[in-house]
This record gives structure tokens, C-alpha cells and sequence, in this order.
């Protein structure tokens, strides 16, 4: 990659703790201008050159301290366009897991929603034998457990505001099932949603899931079916998620972010957040907090 590039330090908004001494330490061993604070104690910024080679190395250390560090290319940092995996990234949950904890097989489900997430399992099979478990489950469980049991991330409702008050399309994609995504992107103000539709028959969930199934595959065709429609180029797709299949879109996005993701797709992406929330993706957009919305 050609220079100059941008390098974004922040840390979790729960606890901030970034110290000036370490942006400053960062900035000169990379020949960097000045810093540019984005949010005071949480997120700083700062342009340089040349990529050096212990970029690795310091991404590691700076980990030990809590504190994620990515480096773009300056130039086209906002995007015009999200798009967003909603289990366990827009909500702190996987909704298959809830939904089975409710049937009673929810230690079992779960173990197969981890290693299909880490990229152990097919998706599209693994997604057929988790439903599956759920048959004859009443579907007003599926309200009992909107209600109950999902949590959104933090800083989901800024990160999807403030890109849409500066112009970007945004678009829920998931895995999980439409059931859940149409309140959650409501609720979010995304400007639409996909996801799979779970069958359900005489007010019971039949086990079976409609086809075709939206895996890793269709978050990819969602990127480029959107962002042609819209007529943009691919490289001004924010990608945000955590899981094995959101990988295709991760790394055909413009910028691909894995948030809390598994450490098996964590591996395979450049742009990496463990320490901070959804807000992250506004902080390596050039966002400074007192430029954040929230319209809910």
C-alpha cells in the first residue's frame, strides 16, 4: 500500500484510558504530523508516510494495554455505505441461542453457533441442524424473546445515525432471521434488512428454515447487489461483524471491521477491534465523538 497513511488509537468508551505519552511515543517512531484527539482520553489519530515494519508488533503490545490501533491509506476513509452482521455486532446476543435456550437445548445450540462462527462448520448446514432442534417451539416466543432477552451493542445507534447524516446507506445482513432483524434495524434506523425466514406453521416453528439460506455467500451478493444498485464502488462499503461467514463481505468491503470477532476470522482481517465499541468505526472514519448522532 501507498502512503500517507492514518493510524487510529482508542480504547474502550466504558473506560477510557488513552495516555498522550503513548500516542506521542507512537507518532514520532512513525515520523507522524501532529495528533489529532478525537474524543479526549478515548481516541486519537495521526497521519504518517511510510507503513513500518513493526506494525505487527506494535498492534500486539498496544493489545496488552487495551488499546486497539488501526492503520488505513488517508485518502477515503468515510464510506457511503454499512454494512452490518446483527448477532453478537449490532446486539450483544445470537438469536438462535436464545431461541433454543427457550426450547431447552440451548448448551447444545450454542456449541454449534461458536464453532460455526470460528469457521469449524458449515454455515448453511449448521444453520439446518439448529433449526431443526427448534420445532413445535410456539412462535410468540420469538416476541418473548425480543422483549427479554436482546441487548444492543454499545454504540450501535451512533455509529448508524451519524453515517446516515452524512449521506451513507445503511444495511442490516444476517444469518439469523428476519423475525429479529426487521425490529432490530427499526430500532436502529437502518435503511433496510436481510436475513433468513424461519418457517412457522399453525403458531409453531416448523424446524425448518425457507431457501435459500442467506450464509456467507449472500452478505457477499448483499455488497454488491447494494452498493451497485446505489452506484458505488465497493471500496466505499464500511463491513462490520464477527463471525465466519461475514468474512466474504470483510474482506471485499472497502473496510472490513472484525469487532469482537473469533479469533479465526480476527486472523484473516486487517482492521481489528477487541478493546472498543460500534463507535470505533466512526472514530477510524475521521469522526470526532462531538460529531456523533443518535437519533434513539
Amino acid at each position: 500500500m501507498a502512503g500517507p497513511f492514518v493510524a487510529t488509537l482508542l480504547t474502550s468508551p466504558q473506560g477510557p484510558k488513552l495516555d498522550p505519552s503513548l500516542v506521542d511515543s507512537l507518532r514520532n517512531a512513525w515520523g507522524g504530523g501532529g495528533a489529532l484527539w478525537l474524543a479526549a482520553d478515548e481516541a486519537a489519530e495521526f497521519t504518517f508516510p511510510v507503513m513500518p515494519d513493526n506494525h505487527p508488533q506494535v498492534w500486539d503490545d498496544l493489545q496488552k494495554l487495551g488499546v486497539d490501533l488501526v492503520v488505513q491509506q488517508a485518502d477515503n476513509r468515510k464510506k457511503k455505505m454499512l454494512l452490518a452482521d446483527m448477532d453478537s455486532t449490532m446486539i450483544q446476543q445470537e438469536c438462535i441461542d436464545e431461541l433454543a435456550d427457550e426450547a431447552g437445548v440451548g448448551a447444545h445450540v450454542a456449541d454449534i453457533t461458536a464453532r460455526a462462527m470460528n469457521g469449524e462448520l458449515d454455515f448453511n448446514a449448521a444453520l439446518v441442524e439448529r433449526v431443526g432442534l427448534l420445532a413445535g417451539l410456539d412462535a410468540n416466543v420469538i416476541h418473548h424473546v425480543l422483549a427479554t432477552r436482546i441487548t444492543y451493542m454499545q454504540g450501535g445507534a451512533e455509529l448508524v445515525a451519524t453515517m446516515k447524516a452524512n449521506g451513507a446507506y445503511t444495511t442490516l445482513v444476517s444469518g439469523g432471521f428476519t423475525a429479529f432483524t426487521h425490529q432490530v434495524a427499526r430500532h436502529l434506523g437502518f435503511d433496510e434488512n436481510r436475513a433468513n425466514s424461519l418457517m412457522i406453521d399453525a403458531g409453531k416453528l416448523t424446524g425448518h428454515v425457507a431457501l435459500p439460506i442467506l450464509g456467507r455467500q449472500a452478505k457477499v451478493d448483499a455488497l454488491v447487489d447494494i452498493s451497485n444498485r446505489l452506484g458505488l464502488p465497493e471500496t466505499d462499503v464500511m463491513a462490520v461483524g464477527d463471525g465466519a461467514n461475514d468474512l466474504g463481505m470483510l474482506t471485499r468491503a472497502g473496510t472490513g471491521v472484525a469487532l469482537h470477532a473469533k479469533p479465526a476470522v480476527a486472523a484473516q482481517c486487517d482492521v481489528r477491534i477487541n478493546h472498543g465499541d460500534l463507535t470505533a468505526l466512526l472514530y477510524i472514519q475521521g469522526y470526532s465523538k462531538a460529531e456523533f448522532i443518535r437519533n434513539n
